[in-house]
């Protein structure tokens, strides 16, 4: 485990570290309504796919614990308002709309008080949080057996502790790797605009003593020219039926080059973030965030004032992943009958 959490449910409040003050801020702040906690969602207080799934499972029992309607069916209809704010919050992360279908799945499941139903969906919020660090940790040690000793593993964004409830998908690898006995380094990018490879990937490998070096984005095809990577593991948003997948901006750049120079590119990500219903990438809805993102760092202004392009993320195809890394098994192509048979 880290030695950080990045969300807990604790006196009936959701609990986060400030994503957005890292490095320089080691901050935890507390969210009373749901509001609050998809307000955090949109601003990348909590963000990674699976910690946004998360979030929104605890939004969802929040705003059930804090309504004080009484009728069961008036109650129902309040807790999918609830769900219907928070799902609103960020389009590409499958992991978001996972639990909140998972979420109204145990609401409309429960024949008892609406009191019993607020104390269920308190729980399965706990429950979703605890199996996120079991599946990741599971998805370690699958993956662990494909990095070899001695390594260096290029990562991109952050799939870390950061990104889940506390162990991490892509770093969950390289922990598994180093707690497998593996002496493993990584490299870190900056992933720009946002930096979460900087700010968080970086501080986080360092903070639980990892071996890391970071450098920014445009210098990876230099470094694997000079043969410094041995294979790159990063995570995803979400994974279309095809083994297409959604990550942060700047992946399918990666794959390009990790594919022209042979280097193995993974994608390591827990089975509830493949979209069964998304047949392939090309039918992932791609988020377009602010564009002071892109204009200032760290709220400098650093460009003119000029349009500005802001995709979150991009889609690498399939033939550019060796094997996508879940918690079940290790899937290569056919990508379609793999990951068709993990959901059997």
């Amino acid at each position: 485990m880290s030695s950080f959490k990045t969300i807990e449910w604790k006196n009936n409040k959701v609990i986060m570290i400030d994503q957005t003050r890292l490095p320089k801020d080691e901050i935890y702040l507390e969210f009373e309504t749901y509001e609050e906690v998809a307000d955090a969602i949109k601003r990348m207080v909590i963000r990674g796919a699976p910690a946004i799934g998360v979030a929104a499972a605890m939004g969802i029992a929040l705003g059930a614990l804090n309504t004080t309607i009484e009728d069961r069916d008036q109650f129902i209809k309040e807790v999918n308002k609830v769900t219907d704010v928070i799902m609103a919050t960020r389009p590409t992360a499958v992991n978001l709309f996972w639990a909140g279908k998972r979420m109204l799945g145990v609401l409309n499941s429960q024949n008892g008080s609406v009191g019993d139903m607020k104390a269920r969906l308190v729980e399965e919020a706990n429950i979703i949080l605890h199996e996120d660090i079991e599946t990741c940790r599971s998805i370690g040690r699958v993956g662990a057996e494909l990095i070899p000793d001695n390594s260096t593993i290029l990562t991109h964004c952050n799939a870390g502790a950061l990104a889940t409830a506390g162990y991490g998908t892509a770093l969950g690898v390289i922990r598994g790797a180093r707690e497998a006995g593996k002496n493993i380094k990584v490299i870190a990018t900056e992933t720009r605009p946002f930096l979460q490879g900087a700010r968080l990937t970086a501080w986080e490998l360092d903070k639980d003593g990892i071996s890391v070096s970071l450098i920014t984005d445009n210098m990876v095809g230099h470094i694997m020219s000079k043969g410094m990577v041995d294979a790159v593991v990063v995570g995803a948003d979400r994974i279309a039926e095809n083994g297409d997948v959604a990550n942060k901006i700047g992946t399918y750049s990666i794959s390009v080059l990790a594919k022209s120079h042979g280097i193995p590119f993974y994608v390591a990500a827990p089975i509830s973030t493949i979209d069964y219903n998304c047949p392939n990438g090309g039918n992932i809805p791609i988020e377009e965030r602010d564009i002071n993102e892109v204009t200032h760092v760290l709220g400098s202004r650093i460009a003119p004032d000029v349009n500005v392009y802001n995709p979150a993320f991009d889609i690498t195809p399939n033939e550019n992943v060796s094997s996508i890394i879940t918690e079940k098994a290790v899937v290569k192509n056919p990508f379609l009958k793999g990951l068709s048979d993990l959901n059997k």
